[in-house]
């Protein structure tokens, strides 16, 4: 029997059986050629996956990949470095991890990522294994027979010889690479007998499948080699068995020694790199380059075609591989007095390799050359041709990774050959020790070497090996166990090499083996030599076997079981089914391999379930030695894991018992451990177990529940006595044990009881922290208790007592320990007479007394760290409390740890001052996110000990930083500010439209807003930004172009029919136009996410006239029409449709190349695509390739839309790739002997913008030089050059003005130049200067149609130079260069300047004198001259100029009409219009965006003044024309100004134009009204523009005034460069969004101005949305109240994060404060003022209702208590006050908007009422009561509200004194009432007896009332005057209120207690 319990108790229970079938045999068995796969069934397979044709789907990739015949799959991890990756967000210092699956072939490897990422990887030799590693991947080459050496010395016995084959590497144009011979040519040579054969390396690494793959080295001991000599790994007898990522270490196993050897895997340093490189160097000579038997063994084995040649695949290493040259002459070879290696003992180090590794021996060994250099053959000037042959040296191959030497096996006698390990794991014992185990099969053995880290981290060190009898093995990870496989057939239970028991499997029964030779137990020897580890902290979550993508091999061959030494021995009876193997352990699963093919998976139980037991478990372990740890945990886990135990057992009680049993008690003699036998759990969770409760009872069950507390508790119950019952007589207990009880001092943890007893008091005090455990603490106290009176620890039992007066019973049994077994017991240094109380530690800090240094075990208690930081924080107000100085409050308790875990905890908790910070509240809440504490943890807090949190959380939820990361939002509870960290996007709301696909459309049903192209608009925020009206629909409409145009032709009765086709014919002309350019406008653009590009062919100008319905084409031939003429139209069209892409939106190459249309109709449409992605800045990721592809098709547009969309991309970068591209378009730019290219003239002129966009603001010399030139470039050579020649020269002006935008008179280093000299020359005009530079003799050559003499052709080279003079001094307010812009203030000058530039001169003269700017009448006027010479002139015919002045409106400052021959009117009357509007032009860009009142009233004025001008019959006098184009100019002005707006008073302006078809109105004019009209809308309302120095060049191109008359007109401007007003858009508008609807809404924001010049700093309240002024202006923007919480956005610390906002839709969370309503449902605020009038404190406070609760929250938790807790029912009686109370309590927690304190509030009342009715049974309440009334009367909050008054109360200012006057009158009451006589017991040193015990408890709790103990030490005899004791007391900290009480007591004087 005593064998059978013995056996029993080491048996371990695992869960139930349960079938397991590898996913993999599922998916095979559906597969449709599962016949095939069936038969690949019966072949064994190792760890390969086996399938034909099978498909195995890739977690997260984006399709499925087929996997043909038997390949190796595996993950593999890859880092990518910072420069290798695309995301621009990655920090220089962080790398990121690709996580991918490998598929290894015959001559590549296929890698997947999860991301959809593909590789193409080459191998360039036949592959054996594969192994993942920490750094990529890890190859063993497979070597031929010949090379594996049969014995040492090893050389070449006869010579041979070979072939080689030439190889070339050929692309063909699918783009495989193929490897194809040259003619075959055929050398031969021959090898000498005495040479010595060099290896070649044998183990490979590739550290990403871009990079190449590099032979490994190796670093042997300096201990063997003596200097620890690097070379390569070549040993063909060193095959790898395992590999481990962390640690990173490779196993290896010699198969000629049949030794294992651990090697540590890691980077090679670059001085390892050095010398191997140097070493090759030294060792190669031309001699002996031809006897390289490597190279020769391996075109052997090549020849003989066991290399894969010729397979086609992609090799993408070749994009990062630099080309390799000659560097010397001499030539990689083997010297044969090279190594000595033969020499050594192999047993000390199998890394014998190659010294040198080079290119050329890579491409002679390999199959798949890297290189597509061919390798000439050249003659040795000492042999023959035929002898041998040299090849050019290439550098070697740079080695990545190497191996260091760790550990080897010794070398024993009995060394069998083949004991390679089947199976190699690390494990981890349950104290953290690691081991490396690895099995060998062929001796039934695992063995075990334990290793842990060095003290500085930098090398593991290894100890001795342990052997263990075993058939298969695996480790349990999940509950650090190892789970081995007898060779029985029984499976046991290892931590370590500690042997825990067998494991019962119910459902399998035990093997039966009949053994003529039986085996030995396994010896299980604790490894004590070497040094012990600190256990590591494991992280490890549990792993479901479904979510790891891992091949599942098939079942092993029993063969090898049949086949061992042990079988020999061994008589199988087989009388069921025996377990065959282990495979497959994910977290505390296994399956079990039977030997029937069938698997099964178990369980094996975790070490604890209860949190109590494990919090105990984990403490006891830190703080004892390893090996007394490991045997105290695994008699824990057998006895609580053993089967068929006894019935329901409490998990703690056996805990209790099974630890008490391990210090010495014999608790079968305890009285009360005796009675956990009979107990239910106390513990929430039970251990679930196998065996049957016994159905018989007895009367010892019936007495012990009659004496439990539970039977008390329910006598004293109110039920009880409402029923009457009488109370039940208790028999005395049957003392049969002796109270002398004694402890047993040789058991395992006797020594270690104090520690042990310490460990759990602190591990207390840690769960009072946690409200959830207060069942484990009952528990534990109990067991306390116990253990202090044992250890004589008064100081601790009265501690207990205080706590749970209830539970510390005087009448316990105590076990004697005498003074030889007290000398016997280990009393660590952390150990404290005095208890450790946390609760007192924060009493002390809030009441100002000193404190000591709270002990802590870090990992385990860690609340009390993070409670006693923050209370040291932020009430002690030491901010280096949360930096790495923690120990002047915490004192670790260090046993046991290691020092890695202990700077871990550091760090954690080290306080980073990332975010801005103002106060200690604010430090506190980031600190305490920084270290990982949520909201949960804190509502599990006892709310005494989280006040102070959330004090510091209720003032930081005012005034936030808007800067704050999302967990510091979610803490402070601002879940609008949380939301805006995490999402920043607007979800459209349910009255968008969605975008649709065209062919989701049915025929017929598309609507008119669904063609329009802006149906990607937020509609949700257009009606709060314009609510009044209908103008976003109006503007629809005014823009639409996707629908034919009618147009209503009446025929007249005289006129005939072929007439009145041409009337329509005439009229639908008039009306192309304003179809043709309305796709210049903005009004949608940047709104979308991608779309479905969808370009609409528009090659027919069609028109419908109705009544007849007849469809006119224009290009009927009828009509004289400009070729073409829709060409603009549909590239502006695809504009439109590019700039609806937003910038943010994630596409790549392959998308814009995808979306590339099919038909050549749509190649305009997609030009203007390609330039509205350049503009968003998309074009930066399409590849160079696809760059040539586009530009090599010839297509004019599309060529022009690339150039400026890739330069658009490329602003101000002076990018060298986009600078050749753009070069090659630009002669002046080509060297003169270059190839002539016949480039168009527009795609030139779109370079020469491209080449300005690329170097804007540069001043880059050359270029400025170039441009500068190219401004008046004269015509020819010969025809070249004639036409349109004003485009290139503004477009040369343009782009010289960029480069050297706003730089001034400080162009450094062009001084000689002469720029702005040159540019007025161009200006003015004068004699040409000699062309110089290199280009010089091609213009010699004269234009054969153009004559133009030596002058400067102004009419051609004015407008450029006025605008470069304009963008070089922009803003500099240099007034020579402006002088030099005047307009000319005498008659004879203002003929020899064209009004128009006018207009030109005035508009730069204003960008220079950019601070003059005034937005008013006058300073618009003063830009005309006002000379005297002009008011001579004017003296006749002074009243019909006055009446033509009257007309036009204008004044022309004339006193006197001019006469016919002196003055012409029209001039004067061009001239003064074109300035005035010029200067208009001005005032728009000044104040651009801004929508400033003054500028936009003096723009209208002038405005209407021109158009009533227009209407006059005067209008002759000026021109139709310049007045429509000063009009025209005057609403684009007016629509920079309020662009984005939507002003409707533009608006109109811009239909009134739009309607107007006839007389003057040609294309540019609609086009100019069209932009206006889409400037004003931009980016439906979220746009608006920028007024930097590069939005305002871009604004220059954009709007040059000077618009086309038809729409393929480009001889004066380009009109692709309309669309560059995109790059001064910027997203302005701020959208309030409701964080609970998720709805926008209207807020109000306060913005503030920074003072400048002009104003001092100004403040504006705006209602939200709105568009903001530029941020540059601001200096805050904050979201006032009342209605919504504060938000404060300082912009003078950085505009990033509020830029970051705009970008993202603008969207602004807001949170609605209580009470309030929304100003759309309370627009003038009566309702919300409704709900004031409540939250007021006044005398209708009593008035607030619960029916109003959803006016002052949305919180569901908050309304449901009001309906359940304060709607008053029929009969309430007594409850109608606590009703009342909790209406006032949930009026005031919402009016304060502190939700989260009102169960603090409840808490607080119920313990007060409790203790008034003398209740309390524990005293944890009363604690947090206390701290609650501490906290406010500390210094530290006084010192706060003193510092703002203003500061709102946390709680409620009357309901803290109202309770602490109850408990001063309860416990007042209970000293009058009799508690004197107990308390003077009890500072008697005498224990009180019956139902005063809780009552005291209270008052010495709440009092502070010092220990008898303190009392008996302090000297209080003898003490007669109060005085004395109030000198006395003071060491105690103990408050006068309880002096007061306690001094008649203590001065002898118990009657004259007054209070």
């Amino acid at each position: 029997m005593s064998d059978h319990s013995d056996e029993r108790a080491t048996m371990i229970a695992a869960g139930e059986l349960s079938e397991f079938a590898p996913r993999g045999r599922e998916r095979c068995r559906r597969h449709p050629s599962a016949l095939s796969l069936q038969l690949r069934r019966l072949q064994p397979a190792s760890s390969e996956l086996c399938s034909s044709d099978g498909a195995a789907g890739l977690v997260g990739s984006l399709r499925e990949v087929t996997i043909h015949e038997r390949q190796r799959a595996l993950w593999c991890d890859f880092t990518i470095p910072q420069e290798k990756s695309d995301k621009a967000e990655v920090s220089s210092s962080d790398e990121i991890v690709e996580k991918c699956i490998c598929i290894l072939q015959n001559s590549c490897i296929n890698v997947h990522s999860i991301e959809g990422k593909d590789y193409i990887a080459a191998l360039p030799f036949q592959v054996a294994n594969v192994w993942p590693t920490k750094y990529g991947l890890l190859f063993e080459r497979s070597s031929s027979s010949h090379e594996v050496p049969p014995s040492p010395p090893r050389c070449v016995t006869s010579g041979f010889s070979c072939f080689i084959i030439d190889c070339l590497l050929i692309y063909d144009n699918t783009g495989v690479r193929e490897l194809k011979s040259n003619n075959e040519r055929v050398c031969m040579f021959r090898m000498g007998p005495d040479e010595i054969r060099e290896p070649l390396p044998t183990m490979f690494s590739m550290l990403h499948p871009l990079d190449e793959i590099t032979p490994l080295v190796c670093k042997s001991g300096a201990g063997v080699f003596g200097s620890g000599r690097v070379q390569y790994v070549a040993d063909h007898t060193m095959r790898i068995v395992f590999l481990s990522a962390e640690p990173s270490i490779v196993m290896t196993y010699d198969t000629v020694q049949s030794l294992h050897t651990v090697w540590a895997l890691r980077r090679v340093k670059p001085e390892e790199q050095n010398t191997v490189l140097k070493f090759s160097e030294q060792m190669g000579t031309p001699q002996h380059v031809a006897t390289s038997s490597s190279l020769t063994a391996h075109l052997r084995s090549f020849s003989k075609g066991d290399s894969p040649v010729g397979s086609p695949f992609q090799n993408y290493s070749s994009l990062h591989s630099q080309s390799r040259s000659a560097s010397s002459p001499s030539v990689q070879s083997r010297s044969p007095s090279i190594s000595n290696m033969a020499a050594l003992s192999r047993s000390h180090s199998p890394a014998l390799g190659v010294h040198s590794f080079s290119g050329v021996q890579r491409f002679n060994f390999s199959g798949n050359v890297q290189s597509p250099k061919r390798h000439n053959i050249t003659h040795s000037p000492n042999s023959t041709a035929s002898d041998s042959f040299l090849i050019p040296e290439t550098e070697p191959i740079v080695p990545e990774l190497c191996i260091d030497h760790l550990w080897t096996e010794t070398v024993t006698n009995m060394r069998e050959k083949n004991s390679q390990a089947s199976k190699v794991f690390i494990t981890t014992d349950l104290c953290g020790q690691k081991f490396l185990c690895f099995l060998v099969e062929s001796q039934l053995q695992l063995r075990c070497v334990k290793f842990q880290e060095s003290n500085d981290k930098s090398q593991l060190i290894f100890g001795s090996i342990t052997n263990i009898q075993a058939k298969d093995a695996a480790p349990v990870q999940g509950i650090d166990t190892l789970l081995v496989l007898e060779g029985s057939g029984t499976l046991v239970l290892y931590s370590g090499v500690v042997r825990v028991g067998k494991v019962f499997i119910p459902g399998l029964p035990a093997p039966s083996l009949t053994m003529s030779n039986p085996m030995p137990r396994p010896s299980t020897p604790l490894d004590s030599a070497s040094t012990p580890a600190r256990p590591l902290n494991k992280h490890l979550g549990p792993l479901e076997e479904s979510v790891l993508l891992s091949p599942v091999p098939e079942l092993r061959d029993s063969a090898k079981l049949h086949d061992s030494t042990y079988v020999e021995d061994c008589t199988f009876q087989q009388l069921g089914t025996f377990i065959h193997g282990l495979r497959d352990p994910v977290h505390n699963r296994v399956t079990l391999e039977l030997s029937n093919n069938t698997m099964v998976r178990i369980t094996i139980p975790e070490i604890a379930t209860s949190e109590l037991v494990k919090r105990c478990l984990q403490g006891i372990k830190a703080i004892l030695p390893k090996e007394i740890a490991v045997q105290m945990l695994v008699k824990w886990y057998s006895a609580y894991n053993a089967p068929g135990g006894p019935n329901y057992h409490s998990e703690w009680n056996l805990f209790v018992t099974c630890l008490m049993n391990m210090m010495g008690y014999n608790t079968e003699r305890l009285s009360w451990t005796r009675n956990l036998d009979l107990e239910g759990s106390l513990s929430p969770v039970i251990a679930p177990k196998k065996a049957r409760p016994s159905e018989t009872g007895s009367d010892e069950d019936w007495e012990y529940l009659l004496s439990s507390d539970y039977h008390r508790n329910f006598e004293s119950h109110p039920v009880a006595k409402a029923l009457r019952l009488d109370p039940l007589e208790v028999s005395a207990p049957k003392e049969d044990f002796s109270q002398s009880l004694s402890l047993d001092s040789s058991t395992l943890l006797f020594t270690h009881v104090p520690a042990i007893f310490f460990v759990l008091h602190l591990i207390y005090e840690e769960l009072k922290l946690n409200c959830l455990m207060g069942e484990g603490l009952r528990s534990l106290v109990v067991l306390l208790v116990q253990l202090a009176r044992d250890l004589k620890l008064e100081a601790y039992i009265d501690y207990y007592y205080r706590d749970y007066p209830a539970l510390v019973n005087t009448s316990r049994q105590t076990c004697i320990i005498d003074q030889v077994q007290t000398g016997f017991m280990h009393h660590p240094s952390f150990f404290s007479a005095e208890p450790p109380s946390i609760f007192q530690w924060l009493s002390s800090c809030l009441t100002g007394g000193g404190v000591q240094p709270y002990p802590y075990l870090p990992g385990i208690c860690e609340r009390s760290k993070l409670v006693v930081l923050s209370v040291a924080l932020y009430v002690l107000g030491d901010e280096s409390a949360v930096s790495n100085e923690a120990s002047h409050y915490l004192y670790k308790i260090t046993t046991g740890q290691r020092k890695q875990q202990m700077e871990q905890d550091d760090d954690r908790c080290s306080f980073t001052r990332s975010t801005s910070v103002s106060s200690l509240a604010e430090k506190l809440v980031i600190w305490m996110t920084n270290v990982g504490f949520t909201l949960r943890d804190l509502e599990s807090l006892p709310f005494g000990a989280a006040l102070p949190i959330r004090d510091a959380i209720y003032h930081c939820r005012e005034q936030p930083a808007s800067d704050w990361p999302e967990p510091v939002c979610l803490l402070i509870g601002r879940q609008d500010l949380s939301k805006q960290a995490c999402e920043g996007n607007l979800q459209k709301g349910k009255s968008s439209v969605s975008p649709v696909l065209s062919s989701d459309i049915p025929a017929g049903t598309e609507s008119e807003e669904d063609e329009d192209g802006m149906n990607d608009m937020n509609e949700e925020v257009m009606s709060l930004i314009w609510s009044e009206d209908l103008r976003v629909q109006e503007v629809r409409r005014l823009l639409q172009s996707a629908r034919p145009v009618r147009v209503n032709v009446v025929q007249m009765p005289e006129a005939s029919d072929h007439e009145y086709i041409e009337e329509k014919e005439n009229r639908i002309t008039k009306y192309k136009h304003n179809l043709l350019d309305r796709e210049y406008s903005s009004v949608g653009d940047k709104a979308s996410p991608i779309p479905c590009l969808k370009l609409e062919s528009s090659g027919l100008i069609l028109g419908r006239a109705p009544p007849r319905n007849t469809t006119v084409d224009l290009n009927s031939g009828n009509i004289d029409v400009p070729p073409n003429m829709a060409c603009w139209a549909s590239f502006h069209n695809g504009v439109a449709a590019g700039l609806k892409i937003a910038p943010a939106s994630q596409i790549d190459s392959a998308w814009i190349v995808y979306n590339k249309p099919k038909i050549a109709e749509l190649a305009n449409e997609y030009a203007g695509f390609l330039m509205a992605l350049g503009l968003n800045g998309h074009l930066t990721k399409l590849a160079t390739l696809n760059i040539h592809d586009y530009l090599t098709k010839g297509h004019e547009m599309t060529s022009i839309g690339l150039l400026l969309g890739v330069s658009a991309a490329k602003l101000g970068t002076m990018d060298m790739a986009i600078t050749r591209l753009l070069s090659i378009h630009i002669p002046a730019l080509l060297p003169p002997t270059s190839t002539e290219l016949d480039v168009p003239h527009n795609v030139q002129v779109a370079a020469v913008v491209g080449i300005g966009l690329v170097y804007q603001g540069t001043a880059h010399r050359h270029t400025a030089e170039v441009l500068l030139a190219e401004i008046g470039r004269p015509p020819g050579p010969e025809m070249e050059y004639c036409t349109d020649r004003e485009s290139y020269s503004l477009a040369s002006g343009l782009a010289l003005g960029m480069v050297c935008l706003g730089h001034g008179s400080n162009l450094i280093g062009m001084s000689d130049l002469n720029v702005p000299e040159q540019l007025y020359q161009y200006m003015v005009g004068g004699h040409r200067r000699f062309q110089a530079g290199m280009h010089r003799e091609k213009h010699k050559s004269p234009s054969y149609q153009i004559k133009e003499g030596d002058t400067i052709n102004v009419d051609v080279t004015c407008p450029g130079a006025t605008l470069a003079l304009a963008m070089i001094y922009l803003k500099t307010n240099n007034r020579s260069i402006a002088d030099w812009l005047q307009a000319p203030d005498t008659m004879y000058l203002l003929d020899f300047v064209k009004p128009e530039f006018l207009l030109l001169r005035t508009l730069a003269r204003c960008l220079i004198l950019w601070d003059d700017i005034l937005p008013n009448s006058k300073w618009v006027n003063s830009n005309v001259p006002q000379s005297r010479e002009l008011r001579k002139k004017m003296y006749i015919n002074r009243v019909h100029l006055a009446e033509i002045i009257r007309e036009n409106s204008i004044s022309l400052n004339a006193t006197e009409l001019p006469s016919s021959e002196d003055l012409s009117l029209e001039t004067l009357a061009q001239a003064h219009v074109y300035i005035i509007a010029g200067a208009c032009l001005a005032l728009g860009f000044r104040f651009a965006g801004s929508e400033n009142q003054a500028a936009f009233q003096c723009l209208y004025k002038y405005a209407t003044d021109f158009l009533k001008c227009l209407s006059a019959p005067t209008a002759s006098i000026t021109g139709h024309y310049n007045l429509e184009t000063c009009l025209s100019v005057l609403l684009l002005a007016l629509a920079m100004v309020m662009a984005g707006s939507g002003n409707l008073k533009v608006l109109q302006l811009c239909r009134f134009m739009h309607k107007k078809t006839g007389g003057e109105m040609n294309y540019g004019f609609h086009l100019a009204h069209h932009m206006a009209l889409g400037l004003l809308f931009l980016g439906g309302g979220r746009y608006s523009l920028s007024t930097s120095n590069s939005s305002i060049a871009a604004l220059l191109c954009a709007l040059y005034p000077h618009f086309p008359v038809h729409s393929t007109d480009n001889r004066y401007h380009l009109q692709a460069l309309r669309h560059l007003y995109v790059l001064a858009a910027e997203p302005r508008l701020l959208t309030p969004v409701d964080v609970d609807s998720n709805t926008p809404c209207y807020a109000l924001i306060e913005v503030t101005y920074k003072g400048t010049q002009w104003y001092a700093e100004a403040t504006e309240e705006l209602m939200a949305p709105m568009l903001l002024p530029e941020l540059h202006l601001l200096k805050q923007i904050k979201v006032k109240g009342p209605r919504y919480w504060e938000l404060l956005i300082d912009l003078s610390k950085g505009t990033n994060h509020l830029k970051s906002i705009l970008a993202k839709g603008g969207v602004l969370y807001v949170k609605l404060r209580a009470g309030q309503r929304s100003y759309k449902e309370d627009p003038m605020g009566w309702r919300s003022l409704l709900a004031q009038s409540v939250t007021h404190r006044s005398s209708e406070a009593r008035a607030f209702k619960p029916e109003a609760i959803p006016a002052f929250t949305s919180d569901p938790a908050l309304v449901l208590f009001a309906d359940y807790f304060c709607k008053p029912t029929v009969n309430m009686g007594q409850k109608q006050e606590i009703l009342d109370l909790f209406c006032l309590i949930l009026y005031d927690c919402v009016t304060r908007e502190n939700p989260e304190m009102l169960p603090t509030y409840i808490a607080i009342d119920q313990a007060v009422r409790r203790l008034e009715r003398r209740e309390m049974s524990e005293t944890f309440e009363l604690w947090q009561i206390k701290l609650v009334l501490e906290f406010f009367s500390s210094r530290s909050h006084q010192e706060r509200l003193s510092r703002n008054p203003n500061r709102g109360l946390f709680m409620n200012s009357e309901f803290l004194p109202l309770m602490k006057c109850a408990i001063d009158n309860t416990l007042d009451q209970w000293l009058q009432d009799g508690g004197d006589v107990s308390l003077h017991s009890y500072l008697s040193g005498r224990a009180a007896e019956g139902p005063q015990r809780s009552m005291l408890a209270c008052f010495l709790v709440y009092h502070a009332v010092p220990t008898p103990g303190q009392l008996a030490a302090g000297g209080l005899e003898g003490s007669t005057r109060f005085s004395e004791l109030l000198l006395k007391f003071r060491q105690w900290n103990v408050p006068v209120r309880a002096l007061l009480r306690l001094a008649p007591l203590l001065l002898r004087n118990p009657h004259a207690m007054v209070l």
